[in-house]
């Protein structure tokens, strides 16, 4: 695609990005259907199948990254995406609900279970930061360490989340006394209007249809931007971290203001977490198919992006602890810390990649 023009190569990220929002739609509407059908049980339908489903165009780049050899990219769409997916909270949080009396979504959404979510997610960006160090040749059956690590944190926090939503050992079972969410495990339910408007068979056609979709669309987006990104002069770094990230989120977006407006408060802020755990185990696929170290091969805007991603989340596990009340400019204290905070960090971003 490098010696399309610009123009056409914004209008194919921009189609991509276009089928990546109706496609994770479908996607939300049919992983609740399924989940139900066929019996997944909330833990493998809410964070697996989802953090999988609305995670596809991530898959996409990473695979195709990972494949031509453009490691920065896979690597810089991944902590990039961690990062501006935890501020697709602070867009639920100021248009999920709007109005007088309205509180802040993690004052709407206290659960003991999405501060384990985040928990987890700091330990696998943990492990991130960690792998970054370690000498590139550790390297057996395609595999490093690290990878391996990630992986293994990722399914014991589905373990762990799972227990923690059949009951915690703590005042009103974890959730805070007086929230009215319907799910206050935080995981994702199936609701009869659902079941009944669609069939299984027809659920399983759309979600592989929006799937091949979402994928394709993904493949598009990382190729015309890769190539958009070269002709202005925007280092693949920062572009994978900004705009690459931002049309990848898409669908965390989609469904999550479709849950929040369903008053599934609590859903939103889980399928968020849920991805952010999950995107890093892409690093092991990317190690598989490239056959070399990842993480060791990560640069110091990689870890700086990581960084960020550990500190806005900490400050969204403060906030579902505390539950403030107080909106500033339509948004919660703690996404209005969160907002300023990736801003500052971008900024750090752009010092970085032009130093």
């Amino acid at each position: 695609m490098d010696s399309l023009p610009l123009w056409l190569l914004l209008l194919i990220f921009v189609a991509g990005a276009a089928v990546i929002w109706f496609a994770g739609i479908q996607l939300s509407k049919t992983t609740d259907v399924l989940d139900g059908r066929l019996h997944l049980g909330s833990a493998l339908g809410g964070l697996i199948v989802l953090a999988v489903a609305t995670n596809l165009p991530e898959i996409a780049i990473t695979v195709s990254a990972a494949g031509s050899g453009s490691i920065d990219v896979a690597v810089g769409n991944i902590l990039g995406g961690i990062a501006l997916q935890t501020v697709v909270i602070v867009v639920l949080d100021v248009f999920g609900k709007r109005g007088a009396g309205v509180q802040p979504i993690t004052y709407r959404a206290a659960s003991l279970g999405l501060v384990l979510e985040a928990v987890v997610v700091i330990a696998v960006l943990a492990v991130v930061i960690a792998g970054s160090q370690l000498p590139s040749g550790l390297l057996f059956a395609r595999l490093t360490p690290d990878v391996v690590l990630i992986a293994a944190i990722w399914v014991v926090g589905l373990f762990l989340v799972r227990r923690a939503g059949k009951g915690l050992p703590w005042h009103e079972d974890g959730a805070a006394p007086d929230t009215t969410t319907p799910h206050p495990s935080g995981h994702r339910t199936r609701t009869a209007k659902d079941s009944d408007r669609m069939s299984t068979a027809k659920a399983a056609v759309i979600f592989g249809v929006a799937a091949l979709a979402t994928l394709a669309s993904g493949v598009a987006l990382e190729l015309a931007g890769d190539a958009a990104s070269k002709q202005v002069g925007i280092s693949g770094v920062l572009f994978g971290a900004t705009v690459l990230a931002l049309a990848t989120s898409l669908p965390e977006i989609s469904t999550g203001l479709q849950s929040v407006r369903q008053g599934d408060d609590n859903l939103a802020i889980s399928d968020i977490f849920g991805g952010n755990a999950f995107l890093p185990v892409l690093f092991l696929v990317a190690t598989l198919i490239s056959g070399r170290s990842v993480l060791p091969r990560a640069n110091a805007s990689d870890i700086y992006l990581t960084a960020i991603a550990v500190l806005l989340t900490v400050v969204y596990a403060v906030g579902l602890v505390f539950r403030p009340r107080k909106r500033i400019a339509g948004m919660g204290v703690d996404s209005l810390s969160v907002l300023v905070l990736y801003f500052l960090g971008v900024a750090g971003l752009i010092a970085i990649t032009v130093s």
